[in-house]
């Protein structure tokens, strides 16, 4: 079984920004129901079918699959739920892991998360000085949940 473990921060500062940049991200939902979300996301000129299951501690399950970006951008024009997530994803190597930080757009503009995958839930990381409180825990930072509760309404 496809599983990921990540923890998840606000970024309090702006040191991690570097002279790149990013990916961007447009991201969508076909089911955000709390057994399982399935997303559409395109990353730059790559897609992606991603199903996750239930976050236990800071771990689910995750199957992602690559699909064709025309279908992908089909299916978030078409079928899924508004408004879509739109962000900027940036990679930035500290203590030795890659922390992943995204800047919202659109609806959740103003929201800038720090998420690392770790290889195990009690794994030991080194917090970057950029990072602030952690959200792991947090649903409303849950990106299906940003959708229907977007930041800038918050």
């Amino acid at each position: 079984m496809g599983q990921e473990i990540e923890r998840k921060f606000l970024v309090k500062a702006e040191s991690w920004r570097r002279p790149d940049n990013g990916i961007r991200y447009r991201q969508g939902y076909l089911s955000t129901v709390t057994e399982r979300t399935v997303r559409v996301r395109t990353a730059g000129d790559k897609a992606y079918l991603t199903i996750k299951g239930v976050t236990v501690g800071a771990t689910r399950a995750e199957y992602e699959y690559e699909i064709p970006l025309a279908d992908a951008n089909e299916i978030l024009d078409r079928l899924c739920e508004r408004p879509l997530i739109e962000k900027t994803r940036y990679r930035v190597a500290h203590g030795g892991l890659v922390w992943e930080v995204d800047e919202f757009e659109g609806e959740n503009a103003g929201l800038i998360i720090a998420e690392v995958e770790l290889q195990r839930e009690d794994q030991a990381i080194t917090l970057p000085d950029w990072v602030g409180e952690e959200v792991t825990h947090d649903p409303r930072y849950f990106n299906a949940n940003l959708v229907a509760h977007p930041f800038r309404r918050w």
